[in-house]
């Protein structure tokens, strides 16, 4: 049992600072993902994620696989998205969801073109599906910031995007200044997208926020009670995932996100909370 769960983290430093990278992926990114989906807003990460690119790019193409370059400019990529999509639904009165799918998809064209002007296969490889176990320090150091910013910002934030989750009227009654915590908290998803996409790349950056948060719905009723949920399915997927590509020789991101995936099923399945085994079991008793 050690030398299955155990042994690889004791003898490897790369799969070390591969587990404290997604773990601290894990304890942020799934709290948001709980918001995203209450506020129906799950596709939105990834508009961001893939929005993010032409900043990587551009990056890459100034520096070539630097953190720092590619985390400011995917940074002002998707800050430009996200605020865009606001500004330009304002200012034309048409939906937002519509300026996100419209940036996002110039975005996306736009990144892929300029990473093919210059980035062979093994970069672009990196690019799209990142590399969890080539986390060097610059990325470890980003993902443990952004988790930090991010848990310390939604102590402030929490409360105002719950009202406006369950009761906006009440929220802007309350003067609770939706607009402004709604655009710390796209902020912040974009913050921890482009964490993740040192470790999961771009293609693969929310699935730590979206899948363990779409998986919680099933096991707790609170707000509070489904983020805790998130996380812990969110930390169990991190661990699994590393623990599945060690021993099976799998791409690490995709065994993570794929871990996740099955939790997800199982929670679908199983889950007490609007669960199919949970309904069918209710079912007779509600019937008498």
């Amino acid at each position: 049992m050690f030398d299955l769960l155990f042994s690889p983290f004791v003898e490897f430093g790369f799969l070390r600072r591969a587990l404290v990278g997604c773990l601290a992926l894990s304890l942020a990114a799934p709290p948001l993902g709980v918001f995203l989906m209450l506020r129906r807003m799950s596709l939105t990460a990834d508009v961001l994620a893939h929005g993010i690119l032409p900043g990587i790019a551009a990056g890459f193409l100034v520096a070539g696989l630097s953190v720092t370059a590619m985390s400011v400019g995917g940074l002002l990529a998707g800050l430009v998205v996200a605020v865009g999509a606001g500004a330009i639904s304002r200012a034309t009165g048409g939906r937002e969801d519509a300026a996100l799918a419209a940036l996002y998809l110039v975005a996306l064209a736009l990144g892929v073109t300029l990473i093919s002007t210059r980035a062979g296969s093994v970069e672009l490889s990196h690019l799209l599906f990142g590399s969890v176990l080539g986390v060097d320090d610059p990325a470890l150091f980003l993902m443990a910031g952004v988790a930090s910013l991010t848990l310390v910002a939604l102590a402030f934030a929490w409360r105002p995007l719950a009202l406006e989750c369950f009761d906006p009227s009440f929220a802007a009654a309350a003067g609770a200044r939706g607009g402004a915590w709604h655009m710390v908290f796209l902020g912040l998803v974009v913050l921890n997208v482009l964490a993740a996409f040192q470790a999961l790349g771009t293609l693969m950056a929310v699935g730590l926020m979206m899948l363990p948060a779409v998986a919680a719905r099933h096991w707790g009723r609170s707000v509070g009670g489904m983020a805790y949920a998130a996380v812990f399915i969110a930390l169990l997927s991190s661990v699994a995932g590393l623990l599945l590509s060690y021993h099976l020789d799998l791409p690490t991101g995709p065994a993570i996100v794929l871990v996740a995936g099955g939790l997800w099923v199982v929670s679908v399945l199983a889950g007490p909370v609007d669960g199919l085994l949970a309904r069918l079991l209710h079912r007779p008793h509600l019937a008498g």
